[in-house]
This record gives C-alpha cells, structure tokens and sequence, in this order.
C-alpha cells in the first residue's frame, strides 16, 4: 500500500477566476442582459453621466461659452463662506424638508392604513378623492384664490365681514406668511406615488400572517401593524421614504407657483431656487454644480439616515 498521500484536484469552479465566471454567467443569461441593456444605457446617459458631469464641474468656472477653468474648492468655500443667499436657501430647505418630509410620509402611511379598512368600492373613491389634489393642476390656482391679496380672496373677505382685519393681508407678498401657507400647500399635494404604493402594500399582506400573529400573542390593531403589517411592507415603505426626501428637498415649484421668483426676502428661497437662478439665468454651471453636489450629498445622507431607520421596524 503506497504511503503517497492523495491529492485532491481543485474543482474547476475553485480554478475559475472571477472574471471568467462573471462573463460565463452573463453567457448563460444573455437574452435577460439584452433585455435590459437600453434602460441601463439610457440609466446611465440621463443619471449616472449627469451626476458625475455635475461633481467635475463642481471644481471649475465654466459659463458655457469657454472652456472649464479649474478652481478647485473655490466654489464650495464661496457657498459656505461667501454667500448669505444660499446659507438662508440651505436654512429654509432643512425646515421645510423636517417638516413636510416625515409629516407627509406618516401622513400618506396612516391614511393608507384607514383606507386599507374600507369595502372596495368606497376604498377606489376615497383613494381618487385624496390622491386628486398631487396630480391636479390647477391646485395652485385654488389656494392662490382662497389667499389672494385682495377683498376678494376667500379668506380676506370672510375675515373682514367677521371684522377681525380691516385691510386684505398680502398673503403671498408677506415674508411672515409665505413659508407656512408653502408648507400647507406642499402636504395638501403629498399623497401622491407613495400614497398609492402603501396602500397597494396593504392590500398584500397575507391574511394567514395575522392570524399567526394573533396565535403568537398579538392582541390589538397596532401591534400588528407594527409587528406584521410594516415589516412585510417595507419595500413599499423604502420607496415611500425614497420618494418623499426628494419631494421634499425639491419642492421649489410650489414656491415659484404660489410666490412667484424669487419670494418676498427671499422667505422661502430654496436650494432649488439657488441652483435655478445661478444655473438656469446666470450660466455660471460650475458654481451651479457646486450647489447640486451639495443637494445631492444631502438627500443620499438623508436617504442612508432613513434606510437604517427602517430597518429596525419590528425589531
């Protein structure tokens, strides 16, 4: 009997390389990669070339007209040092997006939740009657009238028959008033995707899970909702939050509709406003760059804060 000890030859998938396995992988599902190929190709033209494009710009002077100047960080200490607009701009962004980001999200989940209760037919009406107002139009055009500045708005004409002011309020042309009535505008026409992404979540959480929950000990409405309901929801509920920081870190529209641009004192100058008056009427792109990095690093910093705290429902 020989005394050789036997050696084991390595398995041709420990031999193959990452790069071979990889492009034998692609091989074998080819047809799937052809079928996606023209969303990654425009993916990446419209989003990722953009987003890179604008972080390159960020480091130079460049007005379209002539070549890119590298400046390095000048246009970043020129923002934070610099530039009082954009700092009250950075100020009135945070205060909108705490306030309406997470007062529309839970907003939008519960009345999801309430409407998830209802038979389904009266559950279609109600879900049209609240979903209306994010892809209305003319919803603008409704609180410009209830707030016009003069005697004929609905709310100065009934303030002054009750006679508790004796002149219109210039609701839209006052720095005191125009952040609020923005943020009351933007939560009236929050319910929009998210909305209808919870409530189809809702609908499709297994009945069979709750009836385990209440054999585990579950004995009321809100423990199966924060037990069963939100962690069976919570791709719906990532994209809710994915969808809401966006909404509510770039909610100049609104602001331009109602205020008009720029806003009285500048009361509701945004990030967005910033970067739309320096990209948009100035031309200067690389300082305009410079403020969309910055937007961009705070929504993914907002996005990753978000993402961790979801996952520690249910916990």
């Amino acid at each position: 009997m020989s005394n050789k000890t036997a050696v084991k030859r390595p398995t041709a998938k420990k031999d193959m390389t990452m790069a071979q396995w990889t492009w034998r992988e692609m091989k074998k599902n080819k047809v799937a990669y052809v079928m996606i190929a023209p969303f990654m190709l425009l993916f990446f033209i419209f989003t990722v070339w953009p987003v890179i494009l604008s972080i390159a710009l960020s480091f130079t002077d460049f007005n379209m007209l002539e070549m890119p100047n590298l400046v390095w960080l000048d246009n970043y200490i020129r923002l934070f040092l610099d530039d009082d607009i954009f700092l009250l701009a950075a100020q009135n962004t945070l205060i909108f997006a705490c306030i309406t980001g997470p007062v529309s999200y839970i907003m939008a989940l519960l009345i999801a939740w309430f409407i998830n209760e209802l038979g389904p037919k009266l559950r279609s009406v109600v879900t049209l009657i609240f979903y209306a107002p994010s892809i209305s139009g003319s919803v603008y055009l409704v609180w410009q009238t209830l707030f016009s500045s003069d005697s004929y708005g609905w709310v100065n004409g009934t303030l002054i028959n009750l006679g508790w002011i004796d002149d219109p309020i210039l609701f839209f042309s006052d720095a005191d008033y125009v952040m609020p009535l923005c943020i009351v505008v933007a939560l009236w026409t929050s319910l929009g995707t998210a909305f209808l992404s919870f409530i189809a979540g809702l609908q499709n959480v297994p009945r069979h899970l709750y009836e385990a929950g209440a054999v585990d000990g579950v004995k009321n409405r809100w423990q199966e909702f924060w037990y069963i309901t939100l962690p069976y929801m919570k791709p719906q509920l990532m994209f809710g939050a994915v969808l809401s920081i966006t909404q509510s870190f770039g909610f100049g529209g609104i602001v331009t509709a109602l205020c008009g641009f720029p806003s009285v004192e500048y009361a509701a100058h945004t990030i967005m406003h910033h970067l739309d008056d320096y990209g948009g009427q100035r031309y200067e792109m690389g300082y305009a760059s410079a403020i969309a990095v910055i937007l961009f690093v705070v929504m993914i910093t907002a996005n990753t804060l978000i993402k961790k705290g979801l996952s520690k429902i249910g916990q």
